[in-house]
This record gives structure tokens, C-alpha cells and sequence, in this order.
């Protein structure tokens, strides 16, 4: 089954969050901002690592800069954070742990950016090999309940973005795949890691960019390798 990896991935992201807020419950307060500002340098390391994969500064600059103004306009992270407010309003108690609403964009771009995400989609949908995945799996639900014993529940909603990102590229990856070369799968991871640079830096409350408007730059890499 073409969705089998991508499954497993969203429901163990699903499962990685019940077990964080159940531990969360026994992390006091004063320990949440150490914790979560540890998560924050650990994403930076992941982030600057991942840039390294680039090969051409001009792509990425262009992507990042054609990305945003792509991302503006469809007000991307206007939207996402609007369906998380909404969900916060709708089902949140008042004692819930976290911003549901940034715990979804924090989490959703994490889990999605990155290239084991890109690379173990096109995998299921090409070999209906899901190692790839399996493996993505186990660090994100690793992942996911660090972030929700901080975060709260919002980290779960991220389940549902990693369900329609991936199983996207896996239905979609006979079509994709003849233009995914290994420069601009680089390029991609880059530029990818560019964005979770970026999220580090509002994790530890130096920035507030909003990262989610750029998310169309890590598919530009697709397009300006063919001229670049």
C-alpha cells in the first residue's frame, strides 16, 4: 500500500503527543522554558546541518526570496495559524498546556520541511518501500513528545499536514520523480533547512518570522535548477 509509510508516520506523531502530555503533567513549570529552549538549539543544529547539502547560494537565495512573496500573497501562515486558533477556541480547556496554534506550525513544519520527508514519500510511492518512513516515524514520535509536554496538544494536529504533504508526493511521485535530481533534492534540503533555521530562532524567542510563507521555496529548487 502506496500510504502505508505516511500512515504509520502520522499516527506515530499522534501517539508520540499522548505520551508527552501524560509526562508532561510531571514536568513543573519552572523546568518548561529549559526544555524548551534545549528543543529550540537542537532544531538550530538540524537546521545549520541540513544547509550544508547545498551546492549553489544563488538558488537558495532565489527560492527564499520567490518563496516568501508567493507565500505573502496566499497568506500562508495567516491561514494554518487561523485553522489552529479556531481548534484552540473550539476544544481548548483552560487549563490546556501550550498554544495549540503554535504548537501545530511548530511541529507541522518540522515534521514536514525536511528531506527524509520528501525522499521516504517518493520511496513508498516509487518502490512501496517505506523504510524511509519507518525511520522518519520513530524520530518524529521522539520528537513529538518532547514538543507536547511543552507545547501541548497542538503538536498532534501536525499528524494531519504530514498526512497531506507526504501521501501527496507518495500518490504523485511517478510524475515528480524524473525531476527530482540529486542537485535538486540538495537544493531542496537547503533551502528546507534555511526555514528550520528560521523556526529555531522563533523557538528561542530572538525572531517572529513567519515560516510558514516561505514554505513554497523548498519546491522552487525544482524549477531554478533548470536555468541556474
Amino acid at each position: 500500500m502506496i500510504l502505508t509509510g505516511t500512515i504509520v508516520n502520522s499516527l506515530t506523531i499522534i501517539a508520540g503527543t499522548v505520551v508527552g502530555l501524560l509526562l508532561g503533567k510531571f514536568i513543573p513549570d519552572r523546568f518548561n522554558d529549559a526544555i524548551s529552549k534545549g528543543i529550540a538549539l537542537c532544531v538550530l543544529y538540524i537546521g545549520v546541518d541540513g544547509m550544508l547539502a547545498g551546492e549553489n547560494a544563488l538558488i537558495s537565495i532565489l527560492s527564499i526570496v520567490l518563496g516568501v512573496i508567493l507565500g505573502e500573497l496566499l497568506r500562508l501562515d495567516d491561514r494554518i495559524r487561523s485553522l489552529g486558533d479556531w481548534v484552540e477556541r473550539r476544544f481548548a480547556g483552560k487549563h490546556t498546556k501550550g498554544s495549540i496554534s503554535e504548537g501545530f506550525v511548530s511541529a507541522s513544519l518540522l515534521f514536514c520541511v525536511g528531506a527524509m520527508a520528501i525522499m521516504g514519500a517518493l520511496d513508498s510511492g516509487l518502490l512501496r518501500d517505506h523504510s524511509t518512513l519507518y525511520a522518519k516515524s520513530t524520530l518524529d514520535g521522539i520528537t513529538s513528545i518532547v514538543y507536547s509536554s511543552t507545547m501541548g496538544v497542538g503538536v498532534a494536529l501536525s499528524a494531519i499536514p504530514v498526512f497531506l504533504y507526504q501521501g501527496a508526493i507518495a500518490l504523485g511521485a511517478s510524475f515528480i520523480e524524473p525531476f527530482l535530481t540529486p542537485v535538486v533534492i540538495a537544493e531542496m534540503k537547503c533551502v528546507g533547512s534555511i526555514l528550520i533555521v528560521g523556526l529555531s530562532l522563533n523557538l528561542l524567542g530572538l525572531t517572529k518570522i513567519k515560516v510558514m510563507n516561505y514554505v513554497p521555496a523548498v519546491f522552487l529548487p525544482i524549477l531554478l535548477c533548470r536555468f541556474l
